[in-house]
């Protein structure tokens, strides 16, 4: 029975249904709080995250030694093309990478790595698992190098290759001075003439008249293209196998497309490549969501997404809303922590925690509101752990969009990981329905 209250001035036996209320109201917070308190402390006693996840992590978990040696059998069945720039500095041998790649030119300085003393190596989108290996030049043009000792350092590089291979030879369309190119070329194909060569005139913005300030329709039909890239064609008559005009240019010069004659680049190294290559090519270019390498490490992060959603459900479907939530969200940052290892990308928890809010976006709003329907007595509970681990494993699936973009050298997509999350979030919705962990 309630107490009285010595300071109310109202008759004690006459309590007014305001009052009434109020002291409800007040006794449900405080059990409620209570309730909040008792259940998370009991979480965190019985189900540590920490330790839990480490449990999790162990039954699913691949180690080093594994991984490595399943991403070398990958690698050796890769489709890999290595693409070896013959051509002076600033005749658009990085243009061509960033086209074939679409990664930004700083990304793409800062990969390329000293080989020989005049070859540098970029290798797209890793290391590990290339699918275009970029070899280039260094030095072309400088009278004070001896073009013996390039020649003589390509063809060693040639000779170690095991993947296909294509020679671009970059010329700008104002360069006649192109003795020395011709050499290196001229040798190159006596030793390895199954190699084939594609000739990549460049930089046809620099003769454009005065009153073009774009680019034309592709082909450009411009008698000064026309006459310049004749000249070059005859120059290099017998050494290569196509010829095609491109124009790569930065952003900032205003000219679109950016990359201009990209589609007869990709063409023409269709052509002359093997099938296998000649497809990966086409599929980077048509940017496709899904390519070998990016199925490799995906199908290895959902190994752990999976066991992360169980977790989710089980965890969810304890009935009293927003109790689960802290653990739901710290066993969330572990999945991202470990799937960003996975990636090479090494997290502190908080940072994990930053990259979750940022690529969930609108997901959180609506996790929250999820949590009400726990109020529905029976029902409640079973959507909220199917919603949870749907949620979790469209959340794994985004953060290896995420990762993979940074991987590859890319700023990774906003509206590209909300659309993969969405998508992701509703097939895993009919997987998860009804599930109570």
């Amino acid at each position: 029975m309630t107490q009285p209250n010595n300071n109310s001035p109202l008759p004690e036996s006459q309590p007014t249904d305001k009052a009434k209320t109020a002291e409800t109201n007040h006794t449900w917070k405080n059990r409620i709080a209570g309730i909040w308190q008792n259940t998370t402390a009991k979480f965190t006693q019985i189900l540590p995250v920490e330790k839990f996840s480490q449990i999790i992590v162990g039954w699913f978990n691949v180690s080093e030694a594994e991984i490595a040696e399943i991403l070398a059998k990958v690698r050796a069945e890769l489709p890999t093309t290595e693409a070896i720039l013959i051509g002076k500095p600033q005749s658009g041998k990085s243009s061509i990478v960033r086209g074939l790649t679409g990664v930004s030119a700083e990304i793409i300085g800062q990969g390329f790595r000293p080989h020989t003393q005049h070859t540098q190596r970029y290798a797209y989108p890793a290391n590990e698992l290339p699918l275009l290996i970029f070899t280039d030049t260094v030095g072309l043009g400088d009278v004070k190098q001896d073009t013996q000792t390039i020649i003589q350092e390509l063809v060693s590089s040639l000779a170690e290759s095991t993947s296909a291979r294509v020679l671009i030879l970059t010329v700008k369309i104002t360069d006649f001075a192109t003795d020395t190119l011709k050499q290196i070329v001229q040798e190159l194909r006596q030793k390895y003439p199954n190699i084939p060569c594609l000739l990549s005139v460049t930089c046809l913005h620099e003769i454009y008249p005065p009153t073009l300030d774009n680019h034309p329709e592709y082909p450009p039909d411009l008698a000064e293209i026309k006459r310049g890239f004749t000249v070059i064609e005859e120059n290099f008559t017998g050494l290569y196998n196509k010829s095609i005009l491109i124009d790569f240019t930065l952003e900032e010069d205003g000219y679109t497309p950016v990359f201009y004659g990209l589609e007869a680049l990709r063409d023409s190294l269709a052509d002359l490549l093997p099938e296998a290559e000649s497809r990966a090519i086409y599929q980077l270019l048509d940017k496709e969501a899904t390519s070998q390498i990016g199925n490799i490490y995906r199908d290895v992060g959902r190994r752990y997404m999976l066991a992360f959603s169980v977790m989710a459900a089980t965890i969810s479907a304890v009935p009293l809303p927003f109790a689960t939530m802290p653990v739901l969200t710290a066993l969330q940052v572990s999945m991202v922590t470990l799937l960003g290892k996975l990636y090479g990308q090494i997290l502190t928890p908080s940072q994990a925690g930053g990259i979750v809010s940022a690529i969930a976006g609108g997901f959180l709003a609506q996790a929250i509101g999820r949590e009400l329907v726990k109020f529905i007595p029976g029902l409640g509970s079973v959507i909220a752990a199917s919603w949870a681990a749907a949620y979790t494993w469209s959340l794994g699936e985004a953060a290896c969009v995420y990762f993979g973009d940074l991987m590859g050298g890319k700023k990774p997509d906003s509206q590209k990981i909300q659309a993969v999350m969405a998508e992701a979030f509703q097939v895993a919705k009919e997987r998860f329905k009804g599930s109570k962990g």
